[in-house]
């Protein structure tokens, strides 16, 4: 291979022919794509919906009915209440008459409870229908330490203190 006689770089690209040239536009570093862990769209397709996840081969769901028995046992049919109803009303499920069932069906945040302000509850008030003495060993808990005895201490059957 003869040699180069020209040892300068050679002008072979945009860039080494006309120079670096600066951008016109400046690249921000709030863009989508420079989140760590990926683009909005990677985020968007990696998250799975309720219906997407069910799909999933790995997919369990332990409130499901394993057979016809169980389908039977968790319907809303009660036997005392509704005698000789049709087989089909026998085996509605909780979920389809709107009753508690305590399963999540939808992606749907819970309904935000009401904000309770504590110094606005009304207040309650205890009576007793009978006026009681504090002095009084009725209606005390039992038990060998009682304060209507000596120090707090009750002696046994043969006269001589509990120890503990």
């Amino acid at each position: 291979m003869p040699r180069n006689p020209y040892p300068f770089p050679r002008l072979q690209n945009d860039n080494d022919f006309y120079g670096h040239q600066g951008k016109q536009v400046n690249e921000s570093r709030t863009l989508t794509n420079t989140n760590p862990e990926g683009t909005a769209w990677d985020r968007l397709n990696k998250t799975p919906t309720l219906a997407s996840s069910r799909r999933e081969i790995f997919h369990h769901d332990p409130q499901a009915p394993n057979d016809s028995l169980d389908f039977v046992i968790k319907s809303t049919y009660d036997h005392h209440k509704e005698f000789l109803s049709s087989r089909a009303q026998t085996l509605v499920q909780h979920e389809t008459a709107d009753l508690p069932h305590g399963r999540i069906l939808k992606n749907r945040p819970p309904p935000e409870e009401p904000e309770v302000d504590l110094y606005k509850l009304p207040l309650m008030k205890s009576t007793s229908a009978q006026r009681q003495s504090i002095h009084s060993i009725n209606g005390a808990i039992e038990s060998h330490h009682s304060a209507s005895t000596n120090g707090g201490y009750s002696r046994k059957h043969d006269g001589g203190f509990y120890t503990c």
